[in-house]
């Protein structure tokens, strides 16, 4: 009997953003569409929304990789879906700053994440990848606009189909940092 690649690792798909700026509340729509699919056994989804602290934690717990959905500005039009892999995580946190738990970035919750495994020997994701979103609008309103709603079942994809074999089946606009 052959053992899966995946067999031991575990997935985090985590969707971050706030439903109340619009089309930031990409990540939270997209892993609610997500939460109605079979999924490998390996992998979670997650509705972190505004809590970056909370996922810093969630992470302590023991991922192999981390798929963050949000809302990612990179200049395209809205509704352009990215996949950004990260080399490294997070950077450094500063130090002598509070963190306020409600505008937490993805960068800054992975550098929370590397400072909270150095004290607790915790490990990070080996892998982290961003399903991004270019957003049409980001003001004060709920609901996504029509181009980052049409977005979400392709984003869905995306996703699935990370999960399963890690790599997109199409090729959104690939970026490393």
């Amino acid at each position: 009997m052959s053992t899966p690649a995946h067999a031991g690792l575990r997935t985090l798909v985590a969707g971050v953003g706030n439903i109340f700026l619009g089309d930031d509340g990409f990540g939270v729509e997209t892993v609610r569409a997500l939460a109605g699919r079979p999924l490998p056994a390996h992998v979670e989804v997650a509705d972190i929304g505004v809590r970056g602290v909370h996922l810093a934690y969630q992470l302590l717990d023991g991922y192999d990789t981390l798929v963050l959905v949000d809302a990612t500005a990179r200049g395209g039009e809205p509704g352009t879906l990215y996949l950004i892999e990260a080399d490294t995580p997070g950077g450094s946190a500063p130090q002598d700053t509070l963190i306020d738990g409600h505008r937490m970035s993805p960068d800054t919750v992975l550098a929370l994440l590397e400072h909270l495994c150095a004290g607790t020997g915790g490990t990070p994701p080996r892998r982290t990848l961003v399903v991004g979103c270019e957003p049409a609008r980001v003001e004060e309103g709920i609901g996504l606009s029509p181009q980052v709603a049409a977005a979400v079942p392709e984003a869905v994809r995306m996703v699935t189909d990370l999960v399963r074999t890690g790599e997109p089946a199409r090729d959104p606009q690939a970026i490393r940092t």
